[in-house]
């Protein structure tokens, strides 16, 4: 079993992703919970605002999310 990630570990590894391997925010963070087994429920709980913002703003971009709806459904 892997360990369980911090909020900022669980941050960095997103950007990491995105950046080296130019994965979307979405599927950086689906690669994430699958690599380290995560239950979706405890993907909220790792999520920062600045990841939140990047999340919505690529949801929207896709249609994803309706523009000008400002919640995603985690906290």
């Amino acid at each position: 079993m892997l360990p369980l990630l911090t909020k900022e570990e669980f941050c960095r590894n997103v950007e990491n992703i995105v950046v080296e391997k130019n994965y979307s925010y979405i599927d950086a963070v689906l690669k994430i919970q699958e690599d380290y087994g995560l239950d979706y429920s405890l993907i909220s709980k790792l999520i920062s605002q600045p990841l939140k913002e990047k999340l919505e703003k690529e949801g929207m971009d896709l249609n994803l999310i309706k523009k000008g709806k400002s919640t995603l459904p985690f906290a």
